[in-house]
């Protein structure tokens, strides 16, 4: 078993006023040679949106981006003819492919919004851009790893080009639930939204993350109610 502690005050940071974001892994200005990749897990970024603020129309290719909403609405409009909103307790997915342009603003002219935006690198090169959202009930979630996303069309969630799966967890405290791996070769990413887990020998913290593989189960205990992201990705692509 190997394993990689991210602490939440090791990510990058940049506040652009209308954009405070928080960034795992190495993103635009912000450089670590250390934290390029996880596996097939490319971007992990926790962005918090100011109201009526977002990101203008924007080129992207060959990737596929999965953005979950924590707080709040995403106004999505992309070349593709796609204008939707996205909403917390829904998960949209976006194969760039051959290329693709949108945008992605906040939705509320009042409130903040905070999400998730996460690139993994596709198994397939060029192939034709997609889009899909679906929505989820965080009830589903509680006591039990709630599939979010996976490589199959046919399964619970949205489907992507990896041999990848993401699953969001609502643990109460002090109790305990084994993540098995799917995918051959593949690792996990534990990014803790909030609460406190344990997860082997180690205290994650709201927003401490962890990357573990070489492994088929992992434990994760909860010391304080909260909510856990699951990242699967393969670890060679």
């Amino acid at each position: 078993m190997k394993k990689v502690l991210h602490t939440s005050q090791t990510r990058g940071h940049a506040n652009h006023g209308w954009l405070n974001a928080k960034h795992s892994f190495s993103f635009a200005q912000w450089y670590n040679p250390e934290r390029i990749n996880f596996g097939a897990l490319r971007v992990l970024n926790d962005d918090i949106v100011a109201a009526g603020m977002g990101f203008g129309k924007h080129p992207h290719d060959n990737m596929e981006i999965i953005t979950i909403p924590l707080r709040g609405s995403l106004r999505h409009q992309d070349s593709m003819g796609f204008s939707e909103v996205v909403k917390a307790g829904e998960v949209q997915v976006m194969s760039a492919g051959t290329g693709i342009f949108h945008s992605e603003m906040n939705a509320s002219n009042q409130e903040d919004l905070n999400l998730f935006q996460i690139w993994i690198f596709p198994n397939k090169q060029g192939v034709t851009p997609r889009y899909e959202q679906k929505s989820y009930d965080l009830k589903d979630s509680e006591q039990r790893f709630l599939q979010l996303v996976s490589p199959h069309a046919d399964q619970e969630g949205v489907w992507i080009h990896q041999n990848a799966w993401i699953h969001l967890v609502n643990m109460e405290e002090n109790t305990s639930l084994t993540y098995e791996i799917k995918g051959e070769g593949n690792g996990a990413y534990f990014m803790n939204i909030d609460g406190a887990f344990e997860i082997e020998q180690e205290l994650l913290k709201e927003r401490d993350a962890m990357g573990i593989w070489d492994i088929k189960e992992i434990v994760l205990k909860n010391k304080q109610k909260g909510r856990m992201l699951v990242i699967e990705v393969p670890m060679i692509f």
